[in-house]
């Protein structure tokens, strides 16, 4: 019975940049394609987003298609294919939420040119620094080409992408569509003249049977009223051309929600299109915007969103159970708030599930958390360890004794292929009229069954073979890239958000141990545990406060 194979999507993407680079979708398809024919995968599906952004998910329709079905389970897969992580995403909170709800599901990611298996610790920790490289690497980018922008702004000229709605793109230049500009000038005079707010409007074009043209960049056929707000903000309509009039900035305490924010200060100019509307209603407009924004201006901004970097890697020193973020609201004596104090805790402090710590310290949240990173930090900066990461990248991998067994299997397939070859032929060669022809042709028969037998069990040797030196060599690239990576471990934490460092944290560290006393240089933090074989004894470290004693982190493998 033939072993059932492992069932894969495969996800392609590429950008207009990329296709400059190589990497168009039809070399990534036969890159992929041939990692799963190789270790005999099956390809249930294949999704491609063509011309689509890895900044972040949104707009990827089929990205988002294959999402649902691996939530839907239709197909069983066990793994999503990528060429490159790259493709995957260039956002790292998308990357590392996207690929938690994967795993939430039983599904893997695989960066076939990377090297990347999301199943190992090593793949986790890999996609999570790598994706961080990314976004760094995307930012310069944006650097590079925003003074090029600006400078096209301040000359009054568009800056690429689809024209307004009103407005047609001919040979870069914005030129009145007046077809779509009757929507325009409603919108603006029925704002203006009337008492209607941004719904009031919408309704009112409906009413009047004014219905959005559909275009390449919309298909809804209203104008609804956060489009309508779009509109009235917007100073393309009174013959402007802004530049930063909004700038996308993350929710703060999220993984990948992501929001446009009004800017103040921005870019502003004549610009060399004619506007649809006066510049004196364009500024009327602006002037009831922003009073029923004060109108509608929220008074609670929401709940704390705070992430506690270490909790449940931090142990309790008396009971061995993980510790907990907490905060507590500290007070004058006056009875005035005073400030928000966070810690960290046992879980066991009060009652849990039958069990009950004594231990009552709450732990410096701030001060550990700080603690922690300036020993990584530490750790990969010191000459001793660079070192060892250096050996460690150029260390041969040792391939020779599974080299030889491919060149065995593969001699063996070739014999018996000759085999093969010569009894089709003195089968071929048979005489029908030789009295003995029935049990020759039998014997023949049953030599040649034989022999397929063995060329089906070889291949299967030989594949396995292959697969085992491909593992090797994977996991040899997936170490090396970690050792690289670690060495900006102090630049990407500076970058990252609490959630970001959050999930750096839970892919390198299997444990955290505090004394159960605050020591006299005022330190907690007793030792680290990693869960990545970073080097094989302990290594003393003391902290860049001189009243720090020598903190001791523990670097050794944690068995799975």
């Amino acid at each position: 019975m033939a072993k059932e194979k492992i069932k894969v999507y495969t996800y392609t993407r590429v950008s207009t940049a990329m296709q400059i680079d190589g990497y168009s979708l039809d070399a990534q398809k036969a890159r992929m394609k041939s990692f799963a024919e190789f270790n005999e995968y099956e390809i249930a599906h294949e999704y491609e987003d063509a011309g689509k952004s890895g900044k972040s998910i949104e707009g990827r329709i089929q990205f988002n298609q294959m999402m649902e079905d691996i939530k839907s389970g239709k197909d069983g897969v066990s793994y999503v294919l990528v060429f490159k992580l790259s493709r995957f995403g260039r956002n790292a909170a998308d990357v590392l939420s996207t690929l938690q709800v994967m795993q939430d599901f039983g599904v893997n990611l695989i960066c076939v040119e990377d090297g990347i298996d999301s199943s190992k610790d090593a793949g986790k920790l890999m996609i999570s620094v790598l994706s961080a490289v990314a976004e760094i690497e995307r930012e310069n980018i944006r650097v590079q080409t925003m003074e090029g922008r600006i400078q096209k702004a301040r000359e009054g000229k568009w800056n690429g992408g689809f024209a307004p709605y009103g407005y047609k793109l001919e040979n870069g230049m914005l030129l009145i569509n007046e077809e779509e500009a009757v929507a325009i000038r409603t919108i603006f005079d029925q704002y203006v003249h009337t008492n209607m707010g941004a719904t009031g409007v919408a309704k009112y074009l409906e009413q009047h049977g004014i219905h959005k043209i559909q275009r390449q960049n919309g298909k809804n056929p209203l104008f609804d009223a956060s489009l309508i707000r779009r509109i009235l903000k917007n100073p393309v309509y009174c013959g402007k051309i802004s530049y930063g009039r909004r700038k996308t900035e993350k929710v703060h305490g999220t993984r990948n929600e992501y929001r446009l924010v009004e800017q103040e200060n921005y870019l502003l100019v004549d610009g060399l299109h004619e506007g649809i509307v006066s510049e004196d209603l364009w500024h009327e407009a602006q002037v009831k915007l922003l009073a029923q924004a004060k109108k509608y201006e929220r008074v609670n901004p929401g709940k704390d969103t705070k992430v506690h970097l270490l909790s449940s890697i931090l142990k309790c020193p008396v009971c061995g159970a993980g510790m907990y973020g907490n905060k507590s609201v500290k007070y004058k004596s006056d009875g005035t708030k005073y400030k928000d104090f966070f810690y960290y805790g046992c879980k066991h402090r009060s009652m849990t599930r039958g069990h009950k710590c004594d231990y009552s310290k709450q732990v410096n949240e701030e001060l550990l958390d700080s603690a922690v990173a300036e020993v990584i930090v530490k750790l990969v900066s010191n000459p001793r360890f660079a070192g060892i990461m250096q050996k460690k990248i150029n260390m041969k991998v040792d391939t020779a004794a599974i080299e030889q067994e491919i060149a065995n299997y593969e001699k063996q397939l070739r014999q018996n292929y000759s085999i093969k070859a010569r009894l089709m032929e003195e089968i071929d060669s048979l005489d029908p009229d030789d009295r003995h022809y029935l049990k020759r042709k039998t014997d023949l028969d049953d030599r040649l069954y034989k022999m397929y037998d063995k060329i089906e069990d070889t291949e299967n040797l030989l594949i396995a073979a292959r697969a085992k030196k491909m593992a090797i060599e994977a996991e040899k690239l997936t170490g090396d890239n970690i050792y690289k990576v670690l060495i900006y471990f102090d630049k990407l934490y500076a970058r990252m958000d609490e959630q970001e460092r959050r999930q750096l944290m839970e892919a390198l560290i299997s444990e955290v141990q505090i004394f159960e006393e605050r020591q006299p240089n005022g330190q907690w933090l007793k030792s680290i545990k990693f869960k990545l074989p970073i080097i094989e004894e302990n290594m003393s470290l003391s902290l860049d406060n001189d009243s720090h004693v020598e903190t001791v982190v523990l670097l050794s493998k944690v068995s799975h």
